[in-house]
């Protein structure tokens, strides 16, 4: 039986690898997105090429009701979801006090709010059959803080922190959840949201690269895997635990700025 995937923010970057990886393997696929045109795009190639069926659910989820009403179009039409990818998310620069504050409530509504109820209406389904897959799109900014994208950085601490007590809670069960730590990554992200001018996105990794390690280790049932980051990065981040607050947070600053 095909298994099916879904995917948020599916119409492009990260979201779109991670549908055309799900969709050579031969499953089918409830793709997720705002942008109509985008969900439109791939499910026409998709269908085309590998001959899967590709459900497409225009939502914002900025929007407080949109997880909910996502979850209901599902079960009215009678799919079974095998895989939650909870990939939408968005950030933005700027210091704290500064920013537009309609945008950083909004970025908590996706990165944070609907990340975590779509996990919630999914999630008694799959501890019922006792099977099923969650991926959720984390970041190794995640691990530090954020000078200039407080509010960013500080979603992503939560979806890996959120990721971690739910996959100890699944330990006994046949389900598992898994966090995705990439680094900086070639889409249009960085561009929307000012990151590609800062330090951290002199040398992106590519999309379909990190979609691949996420995929591999969500398959895999792994609690977390960082993705896109060279061997010295690697490295650095291993060292993180031993840095005083004030001294990662010079470091941090430094790349976080425009370059």
């Amino acid at each position: 039986m095909k298994k099916v995937a879904l995917i948020t923010g599916a119409a492009s970057g990260i979201g779109r690898e991670f549908s055309r990886i799900h969709a050579k393997k031969g499953g089918n696929i409830v793709a997720v997105d705002v942008n109509a045109e985008g969900l439109m795009e791939l499910k026409n190639e998709l269908e085309n090429k590998h001959g899967v069926e590709v459900y497409t659910i225009v939502k914002n989820l900025t929007e407080l009701t949109a997880p909910q009403e996502i979850h209901n179009e599902v079960v009215r039409q009678g799919i079974e979801i095998d895989y939650l990818i909870n990939n939408a998310g968005f950030g933005g620069v700027g210091a704290f006090h500064e920013r537009d504050w309609a945008k950083d409530q909004a970025m908590i509504q996706v990165n944070v709010l609907a990340l975590t109820s779509l996990t919630r209406q999914f999630l008694p389904d799959f501890v019922a059959r006792d099977s099923g897959r969650i991926l959720n799109v984390s970041s190794t900014v995640s691990l530090v803080p954020g000078p200039y994208q407080a509010v960013y950085f500080a979603t992503k601490a939560y979806v890996t922190s959120f990721n971690r007590s739910i996959y100890g809670e699944l330990s006994d069960t046949g389900v598992t959840s898994t966090a995705l730590l990439p680094g900086a990554t070639k889409t249009a992200f960085g561009d929307h949201s000012g990151m590609n001018k800062t330090a951290i996105y002199k040398k992106p990794a590519s999309a379909t690269a990190v979609a691949s390690e996420g995929y591999k280790a969500m398959e895999k049932g792994e609690v977390e895997v960082i993705a896109g980051l060279g061997w010295n990065q690697r490295m650095e981040l291993k060292f993180i635990p031993f840095l005083s607050s004030e001294s990662l947070i010079k470091r941090i600053k430094k790349q976080s700025v425009a370059h």
